[in-house]
């Protein structure tokens, strides 16, 4: 008998691991506050749930989205622009069910699928100090290019280092629009940098995200797309599938949060961090407690 107990506990140690292989989740995020939010607000969800949650954020889009297909990170929020885009090499301008359709089809075929998306587009903007904007009488993006193009020639522009180099970004946005900051007129700095630059006076024009809080809170004005240059991007849970198939609850939980969420949630949660000062944990836990769901 005692023989075959090394053989027993090394077959139960085996069951054991693969039943906790099948239960855990390793929930992803990028490293600005919209992401870390949903983050830390899908850790404590899911392990509320029951489930053993490992969460890794703080990532870029593109080590992230690489993290997902490697098999590293179970499910992560992603934005249809940005899969449509970077990953898939879209370019074509379509609808924001269009956009959705088509990242479910291309992603699904790499074994993620993308679940309910939110109300939430949390898409690339251009803001003004509001009373610029309004001294300047500019309104849309098409104002700004034709300021841009006279008397506004030395305009100074806060972008991220991503924009700077993305497809659907500062380059294409400007032959769009038919404009061209100067070289030296250009500041890459970290996003959560670039509005504090605008309110301070260090720029007069920042690339924003439409879902930002401190964009009211800084009494800002966001610039009309009036050629519709920046595409939607609607958040949504992406997940692997092999992950769905361990865990088949996975799906309408995470729908369940989706349906909670939009612009105005999304714009309060986030100026809860930036403007106010609370933790990411606490902001994405008093949401829970709010809507029932721990």
């Amino acid at each position: 008998m005692s023989k075959f107990t090394p053989i027993l506990s090394a077959a139960l140690i085996a069951l054991t691991s693969t039943f906790a292989q099948a239960t855990d989740l390793v929930v992803g995020g990028k490293g600005f506050t919209e992401q870390l939010v949903v983050a830390s607000m899908t850790e404590q969800y899911l392990a509320e749930k029951g489930y053993k949650v490992d969460k890794r954020d703080g990532m870029g889009s593109t080590v992230l989205r690489k993290a997902q297909e490697n098999g590293q990170i179970d499910l992560y929020w992603e934005y249809t622009g940005t899969s449509l885009i970077t990953f898939n090499k879209i370019k074509d301008r379509m609808s924001a069910e269009e956009a959705y359709a088509k990242v479910k089809q291309l992603d699904g075929e790499k074994g993620l699928i993308w679940l309910t998306p939110s109300k939430a587009n949390n898409t690339y903007a251009l803001a003004m100090r509001a009373t610029d904007a309004a001294e300047k009488n500019i309104v849309s993006i098409s104002d700004f290019a034709n300021y841009v193009k006279g008397e506004g020639k030395d305009t100074v522009f806060a972008s991220n280092v991503e924009f700077a180099a993305r497809p659907d970004g500062l380059k294409p946005l400007q032959k769009e629009y038919k404009f061209k900051f100067a070289r030296k007129n250009i500041k890459k700095m970290n996003s959560g940098l670039t509005y504090q630059a605008l309110k301070n006076g260090d720029v007069d024009i920042s690339l924003v995200f439409a879902t930002d809080g401190r964009i009211k809170a800084f009494n800002f004005a966001v610039l009309q797309d009036d050629k519709g240059f920046f595409p939607n991007y609607a958040l949504a849970p992406v997940v692997r599938k092999d992950t769905l198939e361990s865990n088949p609850a996975l799906a309408e939980q995470l729908n369940t949060l989706s349906a909670l969420l939009n612009d105005d949630v999304m714009a309060t949660l986030n100026a809860a961090v930036d403007v106010e000062g609370k933790s990411v944990e606490s902001v994405a836990k008093q949401f829970l407690i709010d809507n029932k769901l721990i």
